[in-house]
């Protein structure tokens, strides 16, 4: 497995339309469709493709300004929301693959930030793990969202190389 990150460009428009998720899924996470769509009216949402072989395995938004305010008042933290793995892909690895990844392409591609936070629904246990996994934080900070209540988690990326 070889995954790498890579913004998100209409090339990949007919892959994104094929992405599947399950309605469990759908529970904690919104599609990358609607996800696309929103970032084409924000200029702070930067939609990451994971790839494997030029095949979308996983996806997320990173979400600078505005979208970490609820979470963080770090003014060098980004947020990192909708992330998904492709029902397809699941269990092989690649959303523990592109998480130790992210790190490295934050600070190739956003060199100011030094903090990665996310919000993780509490009922969310095996998207926890892997984010305690993959080196993210709970520093037992919690929010209620739209769905329940809601874990923050952070990773430092300052340093990294």
């Amino acid at each position: 497995m070889s995954v790498y990150l890579e913004r998100y460009s209409n090339r990949y428009k007919s892959q994104i339309e094929c992405y599947q998720l399950t309605d469990e899924q759908l529970q904690f996470t919104g599609s990358p469709v609607e996800s696309i769509f929103v970032a084409k009216s924000d200029e702070d949402r930067y939609p990451i493709l994971v790839l494997d072989d030029e095949e979308i395995v996983s996806y997320f938004v990173l979400h600078m300004n505005e979208g970490v305010s609820p979470y963080s008042n770090n003014q060098k933290a980004i947020l990192l929301r909708t992330f998904s793995t492709d029902y397809r892909y699941q269990g092989r690895g690649y959303a523990k693959q592109s998480l130790l990844e992210l790190p490295k392409f934050v600070k190739m591609n956003f060199s100011d930030i030094t903090e990665v936070v996310l919000a993780v629904n509490v009922k969310n246990i095996a998207a926890q793990s892997l984010y305690l996994k993959c080196g993210f934080i709970d520093e037992g900070a919690r929010i209620m969202g739209s769905h329940g209540e809601l874990i923050i988690m952070s990773l430092k990326v300052n340093g990294v190389i």
